[in-house]
């Protein structure tokens, strides 16, 4: 199922730009799987103690954007107030996560992807946050 299909199917309206809309929640979808995947390649390493900060914050990075996923993908009753907050959360939360990765990503290849798609996130998010109401 297509988060742009969802989106657009949605029959009343949506009080944000529903391009912006999409590609805030496609970056959610993906950075989540990408802190997922990058905290459980850290703890597959040899040498894991240099990577607990970064296996901290790939863990609350994915639990903040799989939470804004979900709240960004409901539109009855919208909350810009509520909007804004998770879209600003999101933004810290990526470049945090993000300045971690690039710290191990001359070594680990999972960082370097990590720290991308935390970016690619923060983009899209600080664009949707622009956009809001």
């Amino acid at each position: 199922m297509s988060v742009r299909e969802m989106i657009k199917s949605y029959p009343a309206a949506i009080n944000l730009d529903r391009t912006l809309l999409a590609d805030a929640v496609e970056a959610l979808l993906e950075c989540t799987q990408a802190c997922t995947a990058c905290a459980d390649a850290c703890l597959s390493e040899l040498d894991v103690d240099p990577l607990r900060k970064c296996i901290r914050t790939d863990l609350d990075c994915a639990d903040i954007c799989a939470t804004a996923s979900r709240v960004l993908s409901r539109h009855t009753a919208y909350d810009a107030d509520v909007t804004r907050a998770l879209l600003q959360a999101c933004i810290q939360a990526c470049t945090a996560c993000g300045d971690e990765c690039r710290h191990h990503a001359e070594m680990h290849e999972h960082c370097r992807i990590c720290s991308e798609a935390c970016q690619r996130c923060s983009d899209a998010c600080q664009s949707l946050l622009s956009s809001t109401n």
